[in-house]
């Protein structure tokens, strides 16, 4: 599409901040602990923990839980990779886990910064007169504390985070109350971000135009009955001319 819409409602994480893949940081830090996973070479390991992470996260009622503490909930995602492991490998205990969790949360967190032309891209939409929200899950603190490590609050409309605001994405009132903040309609409105439910499926019943990010270049997975209406690789696909 080439013409702007009056409004783009932006998700955060993975879509505007980039925290890097979730596989390598997994491998990074099975790899600051060694000999701990043995007899699994640290490539099993990390596959295996990958795999256990998605398992937790697929669900979306404990997502929903465990956004708003995420630090425990990778500790239960470190849990349930471990349990796949743990038949051969004793060390990884539970107090072991806790240990992970927290390393891993943190060194994730350490990654973030902007997808290349981010920024540039947003800036150019405020400055072409576009309406803009910026529309987060997660718990008030650590997100509001994105928006300050990233100076959001001046390049937005309108911030609205799922822990201050006291509902969220894919919840309809999510999309709602932002489009309201905004004064616009959902046939005015985009709505931009890397996941295929909150950021596609829900706002398309509503009638916004939705843009999957599909920053890692995977595709729409198979059997999934999810049909964005544009796919983007990279937020600079925005840009204005």
């Amino acid at each position: 599409m080439s013409a702007l819409p009056k409004a783009i409602l932006f998700d955060l994480d993975e879509t505007i901040i980039s925290f890097g893949s979730r596989r390598q940081i997994l491998q990074e830090v099975i790899e600051e602990f060694g000999d701990i996973f043995a007899p699994f070479t640290l490539q099993a390991a990390g596959q295996a923990m990958e795999d256990g992470f998605r398992a937790f996260w697929s669900d979306e009622a404990r997502a929903a839980v465990w956004r708003q503490n995420l630090v425990e909930g990778r500790i239960l995602a470190v849990e349930q990779g471990f349990s796949a492991l743990r038949p051969r490998a004793p060390a990884l205990t539970a107090e072991f886990a806790r240990a992970f969790g927290a390393r891993f949360h943190a060194y994730r967190e350490e990654q973030a910064r902007f997808f290349p032309g981010a920024l540039e891209t947003i800036q150019a939409l405020r400055a072409r007169n576009v309406r803009l929200a910026l529309v987060t899950n997660g718990a008030a603190a650590p997100q509001r504390a994105k928006v300050e490590r990233f100076a959001l609050a001046p390049l937005f409309h309108h911030i609205q985070i799922e822990g201050e605001a006291g509902f969220g994405k894919p919840q309809e009132q999510a999309y709602l109350h932002a489009m309201r903040a905004l004064g616009v309609a959902p046939q005015d409105t985009w709505m931009v971000g890397d996941n295929l439910e909150w950021e596609v499926a829900a706002p398309q019943r509503l009638g916004i135009f939705s843009i999957w990010h599909d920053h890692l270049g995977e595709g729409v997975p198979a059997g999934s009955h999810v049909r964005p209406d544009r796919i983007i690789r990279s937020i600079a696909e925005l840009k204005p001319d």
